[in-house]
């Protein structure tokens, strides 16, 4: 058995999440290389209270206030420390003991935790893309004059990284980042207007959060993680395409000068890009179900439509402009979602919303973190409006 003093110590911002689950699920399996060390969610205490007697973390946070007598009482006789409320996240990633942060909390809400823990000089598994959508150019800049190391967590800019080891001083022509095409691939808008939340709910590979599952039905997960793989990976807008790939097996490519590619691939399964994220640059051995050729005989690909599927165009859009736009971009993204899971806009209504909200921005080419803060406010009371 691996020596205590040897193992990572892991915080896990949003643990009662889809990543979340499955990252304490790796780390339950790979208990010799991995030590929880804080956890912390949003409203769900009692599944927070249910990791946490399991796992015996030294800190929580509940970041509901209105929960935190439950989580305390429930997790007095364990002698974990329990905190609430949303500064509480950014102060818990401070804490000494920590070696990385997995940041697995949905949305712009990742923002200000990835930052308190990247000035505490902490390394980074980013599950988060919302925050380099956001803030990517102060995201890099800040983890580059630190020194931390920031670990993809998405399958797609995991694979690309792990193309990338071992090709560090070989340029990069392109990648392709692969998607599925959603549940609604080949349909037109005419029959996307009548597109209930259940039927956008039922992606054909992957489980995720309710958010995510829209954002993948509706092209959107893929614009924002085009936005995300700028930063990770230091590209040019034009060096990032999108390839429709139904199957998901491959998870993404990356072309280098000479017109080589490589391709990361394997079945549809979080635990992997979680695992690789947290255990780098080590591989660690797993009983993960294995990739079988002939159960799959063809694998093909197509081009993405952006005219019915218009969130992807509008998310290269924000990336052209650059500046606040990405957070505008998201920020009327999640309001439409939420929105659309309320029964109260169709599911084309998204991307006319999130357009309108983009267009009424103001406009900033160099936002600080203050800016984007406020650009964020005002598109999401935009699209509430």
């Amino acid at each position: 058995m691996a020596d205590e003093q040897r193992k990572k110590h892991i915080a896990i911002l949003g643990s009662t999440g889809s990543i979340g689950t499955q990252a304490l699920e790796v780390m339950e399996e790979q208990a010799d290389h991995f030590q929880v060390e804080v956890l912390t969610a949003g409203n769900n205490a009692d599944l927070l209270i249910e990791q946490s007697l399991k796992f015996r973390p030294n800190a929580v946070v509940i970041a509901n206030e209105d929960h935190f007598d439950k989580v305390r009482d429930a997790l007095w006789d364990a002698d974990i420390k329990v905190y609430a409320g949303q500064e509480a996240l950014t102060q818990v990633v401070e804490m000494e003991e920590i070696d990385i942060v997995l940041t697995a909390l949905v949305g712009f809400a990742g923002l200000k935790p990835t930052i308190s823990a990247i000035e505490a000089g902490k390394h980074i598994a980013l599950a988060n893309k919302e925050t380099l959508v956001v803030a990517g150019d102060i995201i890099t800049t800040l983890a580059r004059n630190k020194g931390v190391n920031i670990y993809p967590v998405d399958s797609e800019h995991s694979a690309i990284f792990q193309c990338l080891v071992g090709e560090w001083n070989n340029p990069i022509e392109k990648i392709y980042l692969t998607a599925s095409g959603g549940p609604f691939r080949g349909r037109t808008r005419a029959d996307l207007a009548e597109v209930t939340k259940a039927q956008a709910l039922k992606h054909p590979n992957w489980d995720m959060g309710a958010k995510i599952t829209i954002d993948s039905a509706s092209l959107m997960n893929k614009g924002l993680e085009v936005i995300e793989a700028k930063w990770l990976f230091g590209l040019k807008n034009e060096q990032i395409d999108v390839i429709v790939h139904p199957q998901s097996i491959i998870h993404s490519i990356a072309q280098f000068e000479d017109g080589s590619m490589k391709a990361q691939m394997g079945l549809p399964d979080m635990k992997l890009p979680i695992q690789y994220a947290l255990g780098f640059p080590e591989r660690l051995k797993n009983d993960f179900p294995r990739f079988n050729f002939l159960d799959y005989p063809q694998l093909t690909f197509e081009a993405p439509d952006k005219e019915t599927f218009k969130n992807l165009q509008l998310a290269f859009d924000a990336l052209e402009k650059g500046g606040n736009m990405p957070c505008a971009l998201n920020a009327a993204n999640e309001v439409a979602v939420e929105l659309f899971l309320k029964d109260q806009i169709g599911f084309l209504e998204m991307s006319d919303v999130i357009a309108k909200a983009m267009h009424a921005t103001q406009f900033k080419e160099k936002p600080t973190i203050d800016d984007l803060i406020e650009t964020d406010r005002v598109a999401r009371a935009f699209v509430r409006r």
